[in-house]
């Protein structure tokens, strides 16, 4: 599995900066600030905490999350949590894990990385055991300092920021594959299967969005070639207008998009109508579902990569235990990419606990993963090493047609023979 390193031994020295000062974070993540609310879950009955662990009590174990539930990205904060949620309840009606009942307490950081920090200090500070299903690459990197310095397990964030797989960090604990994977996979699919190399780059200015830009840029490099045009734009905003006249001077071939679901479906909207013919590429942060529907008829072509199975081919063993899992927690929601990737987050949660059996710890916890057996989730199979934090690589290509839905392809000379056939355009 390929390791990625951090990027500067500047922001190193912030992370002493974040933990002497719960909100300072301009120079170690960016962005501004917006004040935090919380979402919190039914209370429980009381009962006796574990001696000196944390969120461990006789009869469940408590989790924080700190994710947007409200803003640009609220979309998915709820589905992950969804999908944790589903995963929680479904090994609760089956008896918990060593006879625990699982809860997850979930803040609303609104995807800004102050609130992050103010809500990972209260979650820590109530006692969870450990963190999980947080929402972003800013918000990740200031939250992850306050866990490691409480030695409180960060597990399964939905980002693929390079930064959280460096082995360095004992505590976090990755799913997914990296940006540099999703890109990578990008740039060869357009070089080597439609032989397209005017590609252009729009990315969210902050650290999420020079993460993705960092992965394309050095994708480009490796063939010899490099951005023929970049555009950005601020997070929580959907101020991409001057971005699409940046962007169209390149005249592009295809625009690979690190942001999430609303701007770049504005991007897209405002470049079609500006006349750029380019294939559009979107990471998979970007929110699969609610980024077809904020398309609409527009999404039809535009392409994503993923790093969870089709949430709609319930021949895979996994697949079709989320739909059951989701259809008993919330039978009104639809299945979706991010909601299965919390789905699975909460399943290696629960595989975790089951390996400390009754006497669970966050060392025996994070020791788990030294276990040369990889984790085998109903199919889905994760492998975790001492200098390997990141449980899969696998990305995966899909498209959207007609009707907001998404088709799994292989290969993007799929995407012409689409077009040729004239089902992009039904």
């Amino acid at each position: 599995m390929r390791q990625e390193r951090p990027e500067s031994v500047a922001w190193k020295a912030c992370i002493g900066a974040a933990l002497a000062a719960s909100l300072v974070v301009a120079g170690c993540g960016g962005g501004g600030g917006g004040p935090s609310t919380s979402a919190t879950p039914e209370p429980t009955a009381q009962a006796t905490m574990q001696a000196g662990t944390p969120g461990v009590y006789d009869d469940r174990v408590v989790f924080g999350q700190s994710a947007a539930f409200s803003g640009p990205a609220q979309e998915l904060g709820k589905n992950m949590r969804l999908g944790i949620e589903a995963a929680f309840r479904e090994a609760n009606e089956a008896g918990g894990v060593h006879g625990r009942r699982l809860e997850l307490t979930s803040l609303d950081d609104a995807y800004e990385p102050e609130a992050a920090i103010t809500n990972t200090q209260q979650l820590i500070a109530e006692g969870v055991f450990a963190l999980i299903g947080a929402v972003g690459t800013p918000t990740s990197r200031s939250a992850t300092p306050v866990a490691a310095e409480s030695g409180v397990p960060y597990l399964t964030p939905f980002t693929g920021a390079a930064f959280l797989r460096d082995p360095e960090w004992p505590n976090i604990i990755n799913l997914r594959a990296s940006y540099a994977q999703e890109t990578e996979e990008m740039v060869e699919r357009l070089t080597v299967d439609l032989g397209v190399n005017r590609i252009a780059i729009l990315y969210q200015d902050d650290s999420y969005g020079r993460s993705g830009y960092d992965g394309v840029q050095a994708a480009l490099a490796r063939r010899g070639s490099e951005a023929v045009a970049v555009g950005r734009y601020t997070r929580n905003t959907s101020a991409v207008k001057a971005a699409v006249l940046d962007i169209k001077e390149g005249n592009p071939e295809a625009v690979i998009m690190i942001g999430a679901y609303q701007p770049m479906a504005e991007f897209i909207k405002w470049a079609r109508h500006e006349g750029v013919e380019a294939h559009f590429l979107n990471v998979s942060f970007v929110g699969s579902n609610a980024l077809a529907r904020e398309l609409g008829v527009d999404g039809v072509g535009v392409l994503v990569t993923q790093v969870v199975p089709f949430p709609e081919d319930d021949s895979l063993e996994v697949v079709a235990a989320y739909h059951r899992a989701l259809a008993a927690h919330a039978p009104e929601a639809t299945p979706g990419f991010v909601s299965l990737e919390g789905y699975l987050a909460g399943r290696l949660a629960i595989e975790m606990l089951e390996r400390c059996g009754r006497e669970l710890d966050r060392a025996c916890f994070l020791a788990s993963l030294d276990n040369p057996e990889p984790f085998d989730i109903e199919g889905f199979r994760l492998q975790y090493g001492q200098e390997d934090n990141q449980g899969s690589d696998k990305v995966f290509l899909t498209v959207i047609g007609p009707g907001e839905q998404y088709h799994a392809i292989e290969s993007l000379r799929e995407i012409e023979l689409l077009r040729e056939s004239g089902w992009l355009n039904d």
